[in-house]
């Protein structure tokens, strides 16, 4: 049975949000930074604003794909409202991490990152935590905590190296230095360059490219990526089928994805 409403009655994307908005289309969440006066900046409460609404996107069975960009074009996202934390207003990060997602890591709805402007520090985290990042020509990307006393601890010193080879990283990591989106691109972690101000649309585009796929068949391989690169041998990920996978095995859409092919149509893909 689908779940589309919140415990409230109202949809996600109708209700008021004071850090963010979001807007719900068709199988697609988009969740918008909404603070552009801080270029994007999130505190705990942002973050914990955010775990409700990507806590919602999760259990949500028509929505398919999430796409998160910043307000305005100059920036995705700053990071961590530093001006907040040396007030000594720091509160508890959520459990799902900085903006509600650099810890979501049983999320098998596929996320992508729509960067426009500066993403930095948590901001560059939260990007990273998304499966896809596409950014505009202006976007800038870095680690910089080094130069305030801190690391990159919402998973930038570990997803960093993971997705490009490790001198690079650290030549990031340990410095803070920026890199620009075609840089980023070529290093590996920017999926797609576009124009300013085109940066969403691409997002749309990447996610209606998604939509032609079964919901179940896209989770089933995102859980077996990330769970499989962190097997022990290639053996043990080949050989092993993780939940999203069986599910798959045992659904519905398995019989339609074959069916419709040989029928020579378009697949009526039931998410069960």
């Amino acid at each position: 049975m689908t779940n589309d409403k919140t415990a409230n009655g109202l949809h996600a994307g109708t209700r008021d949000y004071r850090y963010c908005t979001v807007e719900d289309t068709g199988r697609i969440r988009i969740v918008t930074l909404n603070r552009p006066d801080v270029m994007n900046a999130l505190h705990s409460e942002a973050s914990h604003e955010l775990e409700r609404v990507w806590d919602d996107f999760a259990v949500r069975d028509d929505l398919w794909v999430g796409i998160v960009t910043g307000a305005g074009d100059r920036a995705f996202s700053a990071g961590n409202d530093l001006k907040v934390q040396a007030a000594g207003k720091r509160g508890p990060r959520p459990r799902s991490g900085f903006g509600g997602l650099t810890c979501r890591f049983e999320m098998h709805k596929p996320v992508i990152a729509a960067v426009n402007g500066i993403a930095m520090g948590g901001g560059f985290e939260m990007a990273l935590a998304c499966d896809l990042i596409v950014a505009s020509e202006n976007a800038v990307f870095a680690l910089p905590e080094p130069r305030v006393g801190m690391i990159a601890g919402a998973g930038g010193v570990h997803r960093l190296p993971r997705m490009i080879p490790l001198k690079q990283a650290l030549g990031m990591i340990l410095t803070g230095r920026r890199v620009s989106a075609k840089e980023g691109r070529d290093l590996g972690f920017v999926n797609e360059v576009v124009a300013p101000g085109e940066a969403l649309a691409a997002a749309q585009r990447w996610a209606q490219m998604i939509l032609e796929c079964s919901p179940m068949s896209v989770r089933a391989s995102k859980e077996a990526v990330y769970r499989g690169l962190d097997e022990p041998s290639l053996e043990k990920a080949v050989t092993t089928v993780y939940p999203a996978h069986q599910a798959n095995l045992d659904s519905q859409d398995y019989i339609e994805g074959p069916k419709a092919f040989a029928e020579k149509r378009k697949p009526n893909w039931q998410n069960r």
